[in-house]
């Protein structure tokens, strides 16, 4: 799942420069796009770690982003903001803790039940706030957005540099998380979850306790979300019901698809492109979800390995001379 030339090493660090030079050239508005592409990138990336690695599909995922968003809220109440220290590691412990107490439970089915018991507790979570008046209500509610500071001291930030600030934030994280989950793939533990996805039955022959495994994948997909979730509450200072429903993590499989299921940066790739096709449906027609559909779907089916599955190589004729000739690397079907 990890970059496998030297070619996609070159635009993935050329794709990292243009997301860190992006502020200085577009407008506020397009800024505050981006930000939300970047953290619509960590959920979804949070959400690889099971399904391209380890082969579960969860659509209870939006459940810990949510619950993560909710935690800033709750323990912010009506006074200023928190620093984010103190409130990034505190959304994550709680999203980390629900992941255990969901996993532990819905691990124990596999394949459409595992799918459909992760889908009820994300229902069971999504009615706790919709139904109360614990976050809100139906309405959701607004809250004071975290802050930059450190022992009292706050970093001073214009209006117009806090979403620079925010964005950049966003990006840190994205690359941090990335990173993570590289260390993870190449260590024992991540080759022994795409060894489940494989094949569990051989991996449990071998002598892996498969359950811990995923266990333990679950607990820091959930950790992973709840940063995404974190930075949501930064970025707009509002929450509300939705932000748990499973159409949330819909649109984050959507964005692996649409990426790449078979690679760790297909879900950022998918998440960019998915939100930039929002914005360029809502320019060209009010029937938003027909084009972001359509797009989709042909993806899915011109595309089988995503975005990130598109690779050029040089094919050599019957003579053994190189003739430069651009295919498509066409996989498995998804």
């Amino acid at each position: 799942m990890l970059p496998q030339s030297k070619t996609t090493l070159v635009l993935l660090g050329a794709g990292a420069l243009l997301l860190f030079v992006l502020p200085q050239l577009v407008s506020a508005y397009y800024v505050e796009l981006g930000t939300y592409a970047l953290i619509a990138a960590i959920f979804a990336l949070s959400l690889q770690l099971l399904v391209g690695c380890t082969g579960l599909v969860s659509l209870g995922h939006a459940a810990f982003y949510g619950l993560a968003a909710y935690t800033v809220y709750l323990i912010t109440g009506g006074g200023a903001g928190l620093s984010i220290l103190i409130t990034l590691p505190a959304a994550t412990a709680i999203a980390g803790l629900a992941a255990l107490v969901v996993g532990a439970l819905s691990l124990r089915t596999r394949g459409f039940f595992f799918l459909m018991v992760t889908l009820a507790f994300g229902q069971m979570m999504f009615f706790l706030f919709h139904d109360t008046k614990l976050g809100g209500g139906t309405d959701g509610a607004f809250l004071s957005r975290p802050v930059l500071a450190l022992f009292g001291w706050e970093l001073p930030l214009t209006r117009r540099q806090r979403p620079i600030a925010i964005y950049y934030i966003s990006l840190g994280l994205l690359l941090a998380a990335y990173l993570t989950l590289v260390m993870i793939l190449r260590s024992l533990f991540g080759r022994v979850l795409q060894g489940i996805r494989v094949n569990e039955h051989r991996m449990l022959a071998l002598g892996y306790h498969t359950y811990r495994y995923k266990l333990a994948a679950f607990v820091t997909a959930g950790m992973l979300a709840g940063v995404a979730g974190h930075m949501w509450t930064m970025h707009r200072g509002f929450v509300n019901p939705e932000l748990i429903g499973w159409h949330h993590s819909a649109e984050a499989l959507l964005m692996i698809l649409l990426g790449g299921l078979t690679t760790l940066h297909g879900p950022i790739i998918g998440a960019l492109v998915f939100t930039g096709l929002g914005e360029f449906s809502q320019l060209i027609t009010e029937r938003k979800l027909l084009v972001e559909g359509l797009v989709v779907l042909f993806a899915v089916l011109a595309l089988p390995k995503g975005l990130s599955g598109i690779t050029w190589r040089r094919q050599r004729g019957g003579t053994g001379d190189a003739s430069p000739a651009a295919t498509v690397e066409a996989g498995p079907h998804v």
